[in-house]
């Protein structure tokens, strides 16, 4: 699979890097044609920042002592003949560990957050922002013993007093049926790792999580990291089967985006070599372990096919033994063969998905405009052509006809105009429904609920109060923006019915808000009934729903905020540059009627200009058409090009 897999990102490499190549090349032609705008340059900047610093993150969840890390020793590691990540019995993975290449700096290393930071009002993602709070050790790459060393540090735990447990809410539910005068804690609250690895370097990252409770703990996994991730592969062991702690984190963890199109979800049914059995057949052993697959499928409510029974263990020692029937028994060929064919082309698409959404609009308005200036092109060049051997009258009647439509297509202009001040007043509404001061109120108001309470019960509905107005927010943002969107459809009928400018408008839509925010709820709502949030000191517990839950909220509708404003901006650019391009036209017509008035001569010259310039501006929508094309092609495509081109080399 490490040979498909790297061969896949190489190949989505260069998508990524044609993209960035063809996006630029179209900036270049707006500044050429004087069609470029600040919006257009900031929307350009931000999708090449996006392809160059795009990844492929792989996330692995599991509880405690399902092999998760020898799991991913397995997929990625075993070409350093050893377990490179800490992988034994119990508890190994004590804080969430992201594998990625750092392509600023200058050497790898290993950070470390000290989990006294749980007790401050900062996320991890502000935390990235500034590696002082970290701990910093240099990771030598040529020295996989010394490699193996330090990656121990992270599993490190340390003993702490119950009430410095209690602060850091790492106090558990199983503690509190424990005489303890101490707890048990990681040292660290997340490690980031960068290193050279090819995969790494091709923009893989891995996201290794610790258990149930790490993950109740920490809500920015779950709201942040998992979701992001464009692969979630959820490890069982076979000799346990699906547990109770394994429902609860499938349940409030994983099931929220098992149908999602942005995150493909897998099962690892691990272990499977516990269940080989010597004393029986073959035939017998595969039954076996087919039979756990499909009850695992049965009680997680997914799909057969999603479930891949592995050893990973042998399919470790396998592949540093170079032992291919023991890999091929361990089931990991399988696993890998998916990761490597399914999930990569999704991530293309998402991406595409995006760059559609930025500039997608944009690069079709231009192909809109080049075309509109074509199709008046070829109507003005066949008209003048019509006029060879014609009177002075026709011409005359031309010049009147012109004249006409000129002063129909101003008064359609100042309607235009009047249209844009009604859109104007209705987009204000929206803006003032998402107003941050407004909804600031709400966040006061559900704060003060919830440290007021002195009940667990009283807390929750100060949560629930909080997301019930959040939502009643959007609803009426969705509302409003029907209403500004009915009047966007409306101005540009007009102009396709009394003057045939076909231009699609960009309508504003709430749902992807609607879809964060209801992520968001479902997470509060885990939040809320966790055990973990009810055995959990209060001021904590507020701490943490602010500082995760709630800033997350309002950072959304911060976005929606934002979005709305520069749709405002950008949503009638389209029509009126066709308008301002359709006025030029009917001014340069009548100029030109009134120059073949005066001289005949003008004719042939007039229509010679009209037909370069049909020439010119085909070979211009030739090429917005390739850049529109290139976005397009699926990754498959390319795979299968790359293939080609490799055999014509072998040869």
């Amino acid at each position: 699979m490490k040979e498909q897999l790297t061969k896949q990102l190489e190949v989505y490499a260069r998508w990524k890097a044609l993209m960035i190549r063809n996006i630029k090349s179209y900036q270049e032609w707006l500044v050429k044609q004087g069609m470029n705008e600040a919006e257009d340059d900031l929307r350009i900047f931000e999708v090449i920042d996006s392809l160059s610093s795009d990844q492929l993150t792989v996330a692995f969840v599991a509880e405690f002592s399902r092999g998760k890390t020898e799991l991913i020793n397995a997929i990625f590691f075993a070409d350093y003949q050893r377990r490179l990540l800490p992988s034994a019995a119990g508890r190994t993975t004590m804080c969430p560990t992201e594998l990625f290449f750092d392509r600023d700096a200058n050497q790898a290393y290993v950070r470390l957050l000290p989990i006294e930071t749980r007790s401050e009002e900062t996320t991890i993602a502000e935390y990235k922002q500034e590696p002082t709070y970290w701990n910093t050790i240099t990771l030598d790459v040529n020295n996989p013993d010394a490699m193996v060393e330090t990656f121990k540090e992270i599993v490190k735990v340390k003993n702490v007093s119950v009430n410095e447990a209690k602060r850091l809410g790492l106090y558990l539910e199983e503690h509190e049926f424990q005489d303890l005068s101490e707890v048990e804690v990681p040292v660290w609250r997340h490690a980031l790792v960068s290193f050279p690895h090819p995969m790494l370097k091709q923009g893989l990252v891995i996201l290794d999580t610790p258990g149930l409770n790490a993950l109740g703990n920490e809500p920015e996994l779950t709201m942040e990291m998992i979701p992001q991730a464009q692969a979630v592969l959820f490890i069982l062991a076979a000799d346990t089967g699906v547990t109770r702690s394994d429902q609860e984190m499938w349940k409030h963890h994983i099931t929220p985006y098992v149908n999602s199109a942005n995150t493909g979800i897998l099962v690892a049914l691990n272990k499977i070599d516990t269940l080989w059995d010597e004393l029986k057949d073959e035939a017998t052993v595969a039954a076996n372990i087919q039979s756990q697959c499909v009850s695992t499928a049965k009680q997680l409510n997914i799909k057969e096919e999603k479930v891949f029974p592995v050893s990973a263990q042998k399919g470790l020692l396998s592949k540093i033994k170079h032992d291919d029937n023991l890999l091929e028994r361990s089931g990991l060929p399988s696993l890998e063969a998916y990761i490597s064919k399914e999930i990569l082309p999704s991530k293309q698409s998402i991406v595409r998905e995006n760059l559609l959404n930025k500039i997608g609009a944009r690069i079709e308005s231009t192909k809109e405009l080049l075309t509109g200036r074509y199709e008046a092109a070829k109507e003005q060049l066949k008209e003048l052509q019509s006029l060879s051997g014609k009177n002075t009258d026709v011409i005359l009647q031309l010049m009147n006809k012109a004249r006409e439509s000129q002063a129909v297509y101003k008064q359609n202009v100042e309607n235009f105009q009047t249209s844009r001040h009604v859109l104007s007043q209705q987009v204000k509404a929206v803006l003032d429904t998402l107003s941050l001061e407004s909804f600031d109120k709400i966040i006061s108001k559900a704060r003060n609920e919830m440290v007021d309470s002195w009940t667990t019960k009283g807390m929750k509905l100060g949560m629930k109060f909080f997301f019930d107005n959040s939502k009643q927010v959007i609803d009426q943002v969705a509302w409003q923006a029907d209403k500004s969107n009915e009047i966007v459809r409306a101005i540009y009928q007009r102009f396709k019915d009394d003057h045939n400018i076909d231009v699609r408008p960009e309508l504003f839509t709430t749902k992807k808000y609607v879809a964060q925010l209801e992520r968001l709820y479902r997470e509060a709502e885990a939040f809320r009934n966790s055990p973990v949030t009810t055995m959990t000191e209060q001021s904590f517990v507020v701490k943490k729903f602010f500082v995760q839950l709630v800033s997350h909220a309002r950072n959304i509708l911060f976005q929606a905020h934002q979005d709305a404003e520069n749709w405002a901006k950008n949503v009638m650019k389209p029509l009126a540059n066709r308008i301002k391009e359709r006025k030029q036209q009917l001014e340069q017509h009548l100029e030109s009627l009134q120059k073949i008035k005066a001289s005949r001569e003008k004719l042939d010259e007039k229509i010679h200009e009209l037909e370069g310039m049909c020439s010119n501006l085909t070979k211009q929508i030739t090429t917005i058409d390739a850049i529109l094309r290139a976005i397009n092609i699926p990754l498959p495509e390319l795979m299968a090009a790359q293939s080609k081109a490799d055999s014509k080399v072998a040869v």
